[in-house]
C-alpha cells in the first residue's frame, strides 16, 4: 500500500464509552492516521448535540495522551460512510465487534461499503473481554434510572451524563 495507512473509525460516540476508547487504542497502532468520524444521524435521536460529542472524544484524547493524541483528528460527518472515509483519504474503515449479532451486520455493511469503493477495506477489531457487553444505549438507560456507569465511560462522559440525568443513586 503506497501513502500513508489512514483509517476512519465512525460511531455516533452518544457518549464515548471505555469501549470505543479501546477500539481507538487498538486502532492507532494499525494506522499512521486514525480519524474519528462522529456521525450526525438525526433518525438515532441523539442525547448529545454532535458539537457536545465532538467535544467528548477530544476531551477524551487529550486524556489518553500525545502518543495517541497526535495520530488522531475527530470530525463530524453526515454523508455516506464511504463518501467520508474517501474524503479523509481513507484506506480502511474500523469496526468494533462486541457480539454475533454485530457481526451480522457489520458484514452486510462490509459489503455494500466494497461495491461503493472496493479500495477501502473494512477492519473488524473485537471488543475486548471488559467492554463486549458495552453499549451508549444501556450506558444511556443505566444512568437516565441512576445507576452507576463509572466502570463503563471514561471521566469526560461520566461527567456529560451526570449533568443531563443527575448524579447516580448511592448504593
Amino acid at each position: 500500500m503506497a501513502g500513508p495507512r489512514i483509517g476512519v473509525y465512525p460511531g455516533t460516540f452518544d457518549p464515548i464509552t471505555n469501549g470505543h476508547v479501546d477500539v481507538i487504542r487498538r486502532a492507532v497502532r494499525l494506522f499512521d492516521r486514525l480519524v474519528v468520524g462522529v456521525a450526525i444521524n438525526r433518525d438515532k435521536g441523539p442525547l448529545f448535540s454532535v458539537e457536545e460529542r465532538v467535544a467528548m472524544v477530544r476531551e477524551e484524547l487529550q486524556r489518553l495522551g500525545s502518543d495517541i493524541n497526535g495520530k488522531v483528528e475527530v470530525r463530524p460527518f453526515e454523508t455516506l460512510l464511504m463518501q467520508f472515509a474517501v474524503s479523509c483519504g481513507a484506506n480502511a474503515i474500523v469496526r468494533g465487534l462486541r457480539a454475533v449479532s454485530d457481526f451480522e451486520f457489520e458484514f452486510q455493511m462490509a459489503g455494500m461499503n466494497a461495491r461503493l469503493d472496493p479500495a477501502v477495506e473494512t477492519v473488524f477489531l473485537m471488543a475486548a473481554e471488559g467492554s463486549q457487553f458495552i453499549s451508549s444505549k444501556l450506558i444511556k438507560e443505566i444512568c437516565r434510572l441512576g445507576g452507576d456507569i463509572t466502570p463503563f465511560v471514561p471521566p469526560v462522559a461520566l461527567a456529560r451524563l451526570t449533568a443531563k440525568f443527575g448524579a447516580p443513586a448511592k448504593r
